[in-house]
C-alpha cells in the first residue's frame, strides 16, 4: 500500500519581476532535505517558469509543493497570457520572442524528471515539471491536488489524503470549520485518523472521523474510492466531487448536511460509473463551485495536476482555504 496526506502548497504571484527571485527563494526551501543537486536545482526550474511569465505573460503564478504521492517536488506555473503559437519550437534552446537567449523552457523540461506544458491562444500556459531523485520509483497516474490556506493564514484548514490498496485509490478530503489553526487540527487529525484504515468500508471510515473530531471544531469530510470503472462517493458537508472527460461535466456529488465530530447522519454512497477517460476531481467550498457552469474544451482535457492548478489559479477564494484534487483514469483501467 501506499499513501500520503496533504502537502500544503506554496503560492507565489508572479506580478514583478522580483517574484522571480522569492519563486527561486520558495523552491530551494521546499526541496530542503533532497539529496545532492536538488534543491538548487527546483530553484531553477522555479525562477525559470516564474521568468517565462514576466516576459511572457500576465496574471501568473507558481505553485510549489512536496509531491502528494512519492518523494519529489511540484513546481506548477499557470498564467492567463495570449498562450504560444508553437510550444514545440519554444521549447528549443535559443528560441525566443524577447530577444533574450532562449533558455528558459528548454532548460527547465532538461531539468525536470517529468515535464508536461499545454498552451493554446485565449486559454495561456501550464507547465508542470517534477523533480525527483533518480532512483525515485515513479507513481503511475499520480493525482494533482492543491491545499492553499486563506489570505492571512500560516496553515490551512483543509486538508486531503491518498492511499491505494488492493487495486483501488481512495481520497479524503477535510475541510475543518472556519480557518486557522483550530481548523488546520481538525484536519490533520482526520488525515491521521483515516490512514490508520484506508481501506475500511467509506461509511465506516466516516464514522470513525466523527469519534475523531469530536473535541474539535468539527469538519466538512468527503471520501471516494475508486476501483477499476466505478467510484464510490461519501460525504457529509459542502466538499464537491466532479467526473468529466473531454466531453464535458458527466456527474456532481455534494455530501449531505452535516458536520463530521458534532452532528453526523447516517453516512450513505453513492456510486458514480467511469470510463477510461474520465476525470474526478474533489474540491472545498474555498473553489468556486461556478467553474461547472462552463468548463471549456482545453481546461476539460487538462492532465489532473495542470487542472487542479487551473482552477485553483482562476476560482479560488482567497479567503478561505482552498484545497483541489484531480485523479485521472483508475490504475486498473490502463
Amino acid at each position: 500500500m501506499s499513501a500520503g496526506a496533504a502537502v500544503r502548497t506554496l503560492h507565489i504571484a508572479i506580478d514583478h519581476p522580483s517574484a522571480v527571485q522569492s519563486a527561486a527563494d520558495q523552491a530551494r526551501s521546499a526541496a530542503r532535505g533532497m539529496p545532492g543537486a536538488l534543491p538548487d536545482q527546483a530553484a531553477v526550474l522555479a525562477s525559470e517558469l516564474a521568468s517565462n511569465i514576466v516576459k511572457h505573460a500576465r496574471n501568473g503564478a507558481v505553485f510549489v509543493q512536496r509531491s502528494p504521492l512519492g518523494d519529489g517536488l511540484d513546481v506548477v506555473a499557470v498564467d492567463s497570457g495570449p498562450g504560444m503559437p508553437d510550444v514545440a519550437r519554444s521549447l528549443v534552446d535559443g528560441y525566443s520572442t524577447t530577444k533574450t537567449i532562449g533558455a528558459g523552457l528548454g532548460a527547465a523540461r532538461r531539468i525536470a524528471t517529468d515535464f508536461v506544458i499545454r498552451s493554446e491562444a485565449g486559454f495561456g500556459t501550464l507547465v508542470h515539471a517534477r523533480l525527483a531523485a533518480p532512483d525515485t520509483p515513479r507513481v503511475a497516474g499520480a493525482p494533482g491536488a492543491l491545499c492553499l490556506p486563506a489570505d492571512g493564514e500560516d496553515e490551512s484548514g483543509d486538508g486531503y489524503a491518498v492511499a491505494e490498496h488492493d487495486g483501488a485509490r481512495t481520497v479524503l478530503m477535510i475541510d475543518g470549520l472556519g480557518h486557522g489553526p483550530e481548523a488546520a487540527t481538525a484536519a490533520q487529525r482526520a488525515e491521521r485518523t483515516f490512514l490508520a484504515n484506508p481501506a475500511a468500508p467509506l461509511a465506516d471510515i466516516l464514522t470513525a472521523l466523527h469519534k475523531a473530531l469530536r473535541h474539535t471544531r468539527g469538519a466538512a469530510v468527503a471520501a471516494l474510492r475508486t476501483t477499476g470503472g466505478q467510484a464510490e462517493f461519501c460525504g457529509i458537508g459542502n466538499v464537491r466531487a466532479v467526473t468529466l472527460s473531454s466531453q464535458g461535466i458527466h456527474r456532481q456529488l455534494t455530501g449531505h448536511a452535516g458536520i463530521v465530530g458534532y452532528n453526523l447522519p447516517r453516512p450513505r454512497s453513492r456510486f458514480v460509473e467511469l470510463s477510461e477517460h474520465t476525470t474526478v476531481v474533489l474540491y472545498t467550498d474555498g473553489i468556486d463551485h461556478r467553474w461547472t457552469y462552463a468548463p471549456t474544451d482545453a481546461r476539460l482535457t487538462l492532465p489532473p495536476v495542470l487542472l487542479a492548478a487551473s482552477l485553483a489559479h482562476t476560482h479560488r477564494r482567497r479567503r478561505d482555504d482552498a484545497t483541489i484534487l484531480a485523479l485521472g483514469p483508475h490504475l486498473g483501467m490502463r
